[in-house]
């Protein structure tokens, strides 16, 4: 009885998929495989006329405090938990963590919430949706400015394992992947959200994290493993 389940032990973990993080962050479960890395783009910021700030990144908020450290005054729009985690740490009192994370929806709710306010998106120089643009045509005094951009980050001699599962936590992952790699059949893709979802070619075997969290992703990863 003993050998058998050690046997069904050792047969479980040897069908468990290696899982590739494709994040600029470690997390322990998964083979860290950063895709992206970043550049500070300017060194230069005035707030001073602005009521509220939008980060949609963690590393938007880090580039901003080394510039402008006046930016935790104001009202902050931070979208996602480890976005606002850090505003909170960095010292801003005044956050607002919307529920909505993509383009229209997000969008939508700063209309109904601040349409009264001046608001300035602080952000990386290629987004998946043009926010700024739609908040103004509703009459929102909204600009942007691009803090910081993204480069990729090149692999000549990796070989990832056959039946993988690959986490993608933006389409910026997506794209500087296919620079590196081919994808295989027997890979899995899970995906942070719906925008990500989009980015990926419709013939490739996906799944949705049930919150944009790395977390919810390597949860949901360690789950399709298991039953592959």
């Amino acid at each position: 009885m003993m050998r058998n389940r050690i046997y069904y032990t050792l047969m479980a973990k040897k069908r468990m998929s290696k899982i590739y993080l494709c994040s600029p962050k470690k997390f322990d479960g998964c083979e860290f495989l950063p895709m992206i890395e970043f550049k500070r783009v300017t060194n230069s910021l005035d707030l001073d006329r602005f009521d509220a700030i939008i980060f949609t990144s963690k590393q938007a908020i880090v580039y901003t405090n080394e510039i402008n450290s006046s930016w935790k005054n104001k009202k902050i729009l931070a979208v996602g938990k480890a976005t606002a985690k850090i505003a909170s740490e960095l010292g801003a009192t005044d956050i607002y963590n919307p529920k909505e994370f993509y383009g229209r929806e997000l969008a939508k709710d700063i209309i109904d919430r601040f349409n009264n306010l001046k608001i300035i998106y602080l952000r990386p120089k290629i987004v998946a949706f043009d926010s700024v643009d739609l908040l103004q045509k509703f009459g929102i005094d909204a600009s942007e400015k691009v803090i910081y951009e993204t480069n990729c980050v090149k692999y000549k001699d990796k070989e990832l394992e056959k039946n993988s599962i690959i986490i993608f936590t933006s389409p910026s992952t997506i794209k500087c992947f296919f620079n590196s790699f081919k994808w295989d059949k027997s890979y899995k893709a899970i995906v942070i959200g719906k925008t990500t979802l989009k980015a990926l070619d419709s013939g490739i075997q996906s799944y949705i994290a049930n919150t944009p969290t790395i977390a919810s992703c390597v949860e949901k990863a360690q789950e399709i493993s298991k039953i592959l």
